[in-house]
């Protein structure tokens, strides 16, 4: 009878243990400096999945639910206000000159730090724009750590990619006869010098797709102080050249109408990479912001098509997790 009713607890006890939910915002020192992250999921026994945000600078923290609550069904989500943005900057400015290795180098410490936390092996890693760069650079050098990684709208080639844009503005702004449109193309060049270079292509880019959405000349001026430099080494590399194997699955996301990181770039890169799996998801109604202007596509492509294909977690660490959680 004792027995019975010790097994009857236990099993009722670990059922609800098991889904045990996690949602926390909290500091963590990655890099020297304290940086904010985001942790939210059903259970902490279900696989964890980084997403890395893009500008540099562009925090999502504040909408990133719109794009991920489907998600956290299935995974633990995490979202990391990187150096000198959103939260981490309220918490501290970078002590040291910024540059694209150490984003890099801060983006190990992170996955590094989850998976000590979580007891994991492996992480689920997606990225979107100048994020890519830093989750090319996790695929490539350190693919043992993830599962699978996920590019969306990446910079594989991105002075090639200003280039070609920059060329259609100019084309269209000729047929038009805007000679207004004319005039400040003109003074723009790959790579931007200055923020009004950079405030003049992506205006006309803007119009050219159709958006609606105005452009702050003084946001992108004063954007450029602090990130142009960066964004200028990080669109300098060039993955066909410099990264054309990955030793771990990768799934792109790219959006029809994206001529900011050109989709026809990423459709090149996607066939000439070799991986142990690899796909090609492509967003009809989309341009540069995929999670955001098609969020439930988003979201189904990774659970449906992604997660079955990839994840292998063996069941033993599982229940080991769900007996000692973090």
């Amino acid at each position: 009878m004792k027995l019975g009713i010790f097994l009857t607890v236990f099993f009722f006890g670990s059922v609800v243990y098991a889904q045990t939910a996690v949602d926390t915002e909290e500091s963590i020192t990655v890099g020297g400096i304290r940086q904010f992250i985001s942790i939210k999921g059903k259970d902490h026994s279900l696989p964890l999945l980084l997403f890395l945000h893009g500008g540099p600078g562009g925090s999502v923290m504040k909408y990133a639910g719109n794009f991920t609550e489907n998600l956290q069904e299935h995974f633990i989500v995490v979202q990391w206000d990187q150096r000198e943005t959103g939260r981490t900057l309220e918490l501290n400015a970078s002590p040291i000159p910024l540059s694209v290795s150490l984003f890099q180098h801060d983006t190990y410490e992170v996955i590094q730090y989850l998976l000590k936390r979580f007891r994991r092996e492996k992480i689920y890693l997606a990225a979107h724009s100048w994020g890519t760069v830093l989750g090319f650079h996790i695929a490539g050098k350190y693919p043992e750590l993830l599962y699978a990684y996920m590019p969306v709208g990446p910079m594989i080639n991105q002075q090639e990619s200003e280039r070609i844009a920059l060329a259609m503005l100019r084309e269209q702004a000729a047929k038009a006869r805007n000679e207004k449109q004319l005039e400040e193309l003109s003074t723009v060049h790959i790579p931007f010098q200055n923020g009004e270079e950079l405030y003049y292509h992506r205006k006309w880019l803007l119009n050219f797709a159709g958006s609606r959405k105005k452009l702050s000349r003084s946001y992108v001026v004063n954007w450029s102080a602090r990130w142009l430099k960066v964004f200028n080494d990080a669109s300098a590399q060039n993955l066909m050249e410099d990264l054309k194997q990955v030793r771990c699955p990768v799934y792109f996301f790219a959006g029809r109408k994206d001529y900011q990181t050109n989709s026809a770039i990423t459709e090149k890169y996607h066939e000439m990479l070799t991986a142990p799996k690899k796909g090609l998801f492509w967003f009809e109604f989309s341009a540069h912001a995929i999670p955001t202007s098609e969020p439930e596509l988003f979201q189904q492509l990774i659970i449906e098509k992604v997660l079955p294909e990839t994840f292998t977690i063996q069941k033993g660490q599982q229940v080991s997790d769900r007996i000692s959680p973090p």
